[in-house]
C-alpha cells in the first residue's frame, strides 16, 4: 500500500476543471521514457492518467528516505493544478496496489513537471524553441555526451527526429549548430532562466483564460420535465 502525497512544482493556480484535450493530444507518444521499473509503472498509471485528461511525463524511483515513486504529469497544453495532482493520486494509488509493480512500501508523489521540465515528447520541444536546454546522449555525438545551448527547432520524424541546438556563443562569434537524435538522448531538460520563467508565467494564465471560457460556455439547450413527465 503506497502512502499517498500529492505535490504541484510549479506555480500552477488551485482550481478544479476538466480537461478538454482531443485523443490525438493525449495519446501522443513520448520519445523519451523510462527503463525497468520506472517504466512498468508508468505503463500502469498511463491509462490511468490518461482517463483524468492527462498525459504521463515522467516516472521516477528514488531509495531515499525509504522508496519514493515520484510521478510527474500535466494536461496536454503544459499546465498542472494542484486540483489535477489530488485527481490523478486518488486515481493511480488503487491501481499500483493492484497491478503492484513496486513490491516494497513506498511514498507515491504526484506533480507537476515545473518550469525547468524533461522534455520527452515532439510537442515539449516545440514550445521550448528559443529556450535554453540542457541533453544528456547515450550515445556520443562527436566526442561529446553533454550538450546545454538553445533549441532552435525539431526536425525530421520517427528515428529520424532531431533536436536543433545553439551551442554558447565562441569569442570568434555565433555558436555552433548541432543536430541531437532524440532517440539517441538519455535526457533531456530546460534550464531555468528569466525568459522561461516569463513564458511559464504566459502560458499559465492563458491556460487559465481558456479553462474558465470553457466553463463558463452554456449548455445545449434541454426540454427540463418535473417528476411527472410534464413539459416545463
Amino acid at each position: 500500500m503506497a502512502e499517498r502525497q500529492s505535490a504541484a512544482e510549479s506555480s500552477q493556480t488551485h482550481e478544479s476543471s476538466h480537461t478538454h484535450a482531443t485523443p490525438a493530444a493525449l495519446d501522443e507518444p513520448r520519445l523519451l521514457a523510462e527503463s525497468g521499473l520506472a517504466r512498468r509503472v508508468g505503463a500502469v498509471v498511463a491509462p490511468a492518467l490518461r482517463d483524468l485528461g492527462l498525459r504521463l511525463v515522467r516516472v521516477k524511483i528514488s531509495a531515499a528516505d525509504g522508496t519514493t515513486v515520484q510521478i510527474m504529469a500535466e494536461r496536454p497544453d503544459g499546465s498542472m493544478t494542484v486540483d489535477d495532482c489530488e485527481r490523478a493520486s486518488i486515481a493511480v494509488s488503487p491501481v499500483l496496489d493492484l497491478e503492484d509493480p513496486v513490491s516494497c512500501a513506498y511514498r507515491l508523489e504526484i506533480s507537476s513537471p515545473g518550469v525547468d521540465r524533461p522534455l520527452v515528447r515532439a510537442s515539449d520541444f516545440q514550445r521550448a524553441v528559443g529556450h535554453e536546454a540542457r541533453i544528456e546522449m547515450a550515445v556520443p555525438v562527436g566526442a561529446r555526451k553533454r550538450f546545454r545551448g538553445l533549441i532552435e527547432g525539431l526536425h525530421g520524424a520517427g528515428p529520424a527526429m532531431a533536436a536543433q541546438l545553439r551551442l554558447a556563443a565562441k569569442d570568434d562569434g555565433k555558436g555552433d549548430l548541432v543536430s541531437l537524435p532524440v532517440n539517441e538522448m538519455d535526457e533531456a531538460r530546460l534550464v531555468l532562466t528569466e525568459d522561461l520563467i516569463r513564458a511559464a508565467l504566459r502560458r499559465e494564465k492563458a491556460a487559465k483564460k481558456q479553462r474558465k471560457a470553457q466553463k463558463a460556455r452554456p449548455l445545449p439547450n434541454k426540454t427540463l420535465a418535473d417528476n411527472k413527465g410534464e413539459t416545463i
